[in-house]
């Protein structure tokens, strides 16, 4: 009974994971109906941040960062908000919610590639091939979508350099001491902090005319902050506490939970090239899983 239940909690968590975090790019799209990218991006920070550090230290009681863990704390929310969300929100203009679904799906290929340079890591055959299937994964999907400027070339490469700083802050994050630090408290003061390192280049293309603080606005960053934010990233967390290896294999569902939940809520086309972009970047998925099941790399890298 024991095991059964443990399964059934590791399917539930991982479920409800997966469609939390590849929701995150149609609420996004949604917010853009309302208001300028970076305003989107500000509000979901602060309002994510201020619930994470409120929990972190007045409800649990958790000690607050000392020293150099400020440092890292600043470099990791510049690169991990300021730069990667920044960035991410921009692209959003000119791509569609499901091709950010699936660009930020294949982030854990790129993290394994920079490993390599960062982390002095064994470049594997898998990691160079997956990088390509899931490169072309995007570009199929994205590419009758070209046609009517539902996506751009420049919203391909702004999303493909927000995911690079994400790697990077991915890297950075796993090479740093950080002391027993409660992850909660990392992930609210880096989040805080990277929104006001972004609120200077917020406050000089802000524009009132391009913004309406409406019902679409207010349901786009609730959303954003509280079950992607939040949520999201502690069920991410409870995985890889359940299995880190396995925990992977979830990220495989994100994709095609977000072409659905695009489809749905904001009527994204879904053609032939969709469902072969979504399965050329699953492929890449699985075959850069190759290295983390021959015991070439640690949970989490």
């Amino acid at each position: 009974m024991m095991h059964i239940n443990k399964n059934f909690s590791w399917f539930i968590t991982g479920i409800l994971f997966a469609v939390l975090w590849a929701s995150a790019s149609t609420a996004t799209k949604i917010g853009l109906m309302a208001a300028q990218p970076l305003v989107i991006a500000e509000m979901r920070f602060a309002l994510a941040s201020t619930l994470m550090l409120f929990i972190a230290h007045f409800i649990l009681k958790q000690r607050l960062p000392e020293k150099k863990e400020w440092k890292q704390l600043m470099v990791y929310g510049f690169l991990n908000i300021s730069v990667y969300l920044g960035l991410y929100v921009i692209a959003m203009q000119n791509v569609t919610a499901g091709i950010g679904a699936l660009a930020i799906a294949s982030n854990p290929v790129f993290i394994g590639f920079l490993s390599v340079f960062f982390l002095k890591k064994k470049l594997h055959y898998s990691i160079i091939i997956s990088i390509i299937v899931c490169t072309l994964g995007v570009v199929c999907a994205s590419w009758p979508l070209m046609g009517d400027a539902t996506v751009s070339v420049a919203g391909l490469i702004t999303i493909f350099l927000s995911m690079l700083s994400y790697s990077i802050g991915a890297i950075y994050f796993s090479s740093r001491q950080w002391n027993g630090l409660s992850l909660l408290t990392i992930n609210g003061w880096q989040t805080l902090l990277g929104g006001l390192f972004l609120l200077p280049v917020t406050l000089f293309f802000y524009r009132s005319s391009g913004n309406h603080f409406n019902g679409k606005f207010w349901l786009s960053v609730s959303w954003l902050a509280i079950p992607v934010s939040i949520f999201a990233v502690q069920l991410w967390l409870r995985l890889l506490q359940l299995n880190a290896v396995r925990a992977g294999l979830w990220l495989f569902l994100c994709p095609l939970f977000g072409f659905i939940i695009a489809a749905w809520v904001v009527k994204d086309v879904i053609s032939i090239y969709t469902v072969t972009g979504v399965l050329f970047v699953v492929i890449g998925l699985l075959l850069s899983r190759i290295k983390t099941n021959q015991g070439e790399a640690r949970p989490g890298d």
